[in-house]
């Protein structure tokens, strides 16, 4: 996807079955420079309908309704040629069902006791090809990651499983942390940092670290370094 531009205006779609919520947030986002909300709805039907006649970047939508049970909007979406965002925004998170919306296609979950102005920066994140996650939610899906992750030490084929030093990166990567910070971290220089994440680019076949962020969270991560089906898009980070 190519990112946005200062004189572009990101175009919005709200998906959730509170009207008052739908038209407060629209109210809200349709006062922000760089934002436009082309349409708002209260169900699947009615978001896959707007989809195909108008161009939108970023869905907004709720957890119910990105994994409700007679199936996701967001595959249903993508089998119509559906090429922007979704973006869930939700009362809360646990890691299994955020770990199940990254891997139906979700490129953030932002939740709704952050303040405005961060959902307006999550949008823009996503809407650059970036992945937007709260940073409990993060840290929930941190600790089910590291258990997917191949051993370090032991075992056939471990001379291509991640080091500690790069298990440890990849954690600070999943928490949102800078190289230097990450560094500082594990008591290494940041060089030292730049080098073990390229070594996971290499290993996971990707070249971004918001791909990488999506690999690892969706569980794709291989023994011989290649992920199934890493994202091709370019993330802005």
């Amino acid at each position: 996807m190519t990112p946005k531009t200062q004189e572009s205006r990101i175009r919005l779609l709200l998906l959730d079955d509170e009207a008052l919520l739908r038209a407060s947030l629209a109210h809200l986002l349709a006062a922000e420079p760089g934002l436009s909300v082309v349409g708002e709805c209260g169900t699947p039907a009615d978001a896959l309908e707007i989809l195909s006649v108008s161009p939108v970047d970023v869905v907004l939508l709720d957890f119910a309704h990105a994994m409700e049970d007679s199936g996701s909007v967001i595959s249903a979406a993508r089998r119509n040629g559906f090429q922007g965002q979704f973006l869930i925004v939700a009362e809360s998170a646990d890691a299994k069902g955020s770990a199940i919306a990254i891997k139906l296609g979700a490129s953030g979950i932002f939740l709704k006791s952050e303040a405005p102005h961060r959902l307006v920066l999550a949008i823009k994140v996503v809407a650059n090809g970036g992945i937007w996650l709260d940073p409990r939610i993060v840290r929930l899906l941190a600790d089910e990651s590291v258990g997917r992750f191949p051993p370090s030490n032991g075992g056939e084929g471990y001379a291509n499983n991640l080091t500690d030093r790069e298990q440890r990166v990849l954690l600070g990567i999943l928490g949102g942390l800078t190289n230097r910070k990450i560094g500082e971290n594990l008591g290494v220089s940041e060089s030292s940092v730049k080098t073990a994440v390229q070594q996971l680019f290499y290993r996971s076949g990707v070249r971004t670290r918001g791909q990488l962020v999506r690999v690892a969270l969706e569980g794709t991560w291989q023994l011989n370094g290649k992920a199934n089906g890493a994202p091709s898009r370019q993330s802005n980070d």
